[in-house]
């Protein structure tokens, strides 16, 4: 049984939701986000909630019940307050800045890398050691700050590259002579 799938979604005022047979829609001040529930779930919109049942008790449908209740909660969040992601940048010369709709990354290459800003993401740099990536959808928030994290990795060794801020990185012992 899921414990997650059990409890409805609430929407809050100044939400809108709309159930279209297996599509959920969700639209709120921050913009407009939808997502299509498998097949094994039903859910329906009733008294400001969203409820995610199963329409067998076969482990597949279990499993999709909680998982969808989760993605329906992401859209209501995600509209209500979005989501972010920040990056820490550690090491001599590493730094970070944005330029119209790109992100320039000097990361110890022979050449600044230069990521293209995806629609529907505002990143920002306050620091240029300091990356906040943000959005509504957080699938994709968190799909750039693996791309961004992708580009210079954090090495075991001094502990130079990107990481997630609050990452822990698990230090190595160097040679011995």
């Amino acid at each position: 049984m899921s414990r997650i799938g059990k409890k409805p979604v609430d929407v809050p005022s100044g939400v809108t939701a709309a159930v279209d047979g297996q599509n959920v829609k969700v639209k709120g001040p921050k913009g407009e986000l939808a997502f299509r529930v498998h097949d094994d779930v039903v859910v329906e919109f009733k008294d400001g909630k969203v409820s995610v049942q199963p329409r067998s008790e076969t482990k597949q449908a279990r499993a999709m019940w909680g998982m969808s209740r989760t993605m329906v909660s992401n859209l209501v969040e995600g509209v209500t307050k979005g989501f972010e992601k920040k990056l820490e940048i550690t090491g001599v010369g590493y730094r970070a800045s944005v330029q119209g709709k790109n992100l320039v990354l000097a990361l110890g290459y022979s050449h600044d890398v230069v990521y293209p800003i995806p629609d529907g993401i505002q990143i920002a740099c306050a620091k240029p050691t300091e990356i906040s990536v943000a959005g509504v959808d957080r699938q994709r928030v968190g799909q750039v700050a693996a791309e961004i994290r992708d580009w210079r990795r954090p090495e075991p060794y001094k502990g130079k590259g990107v990481k997630y801020a609050g990452e822990f990185i698990f230090r190595k012992e160097g040679k011995k002579k």
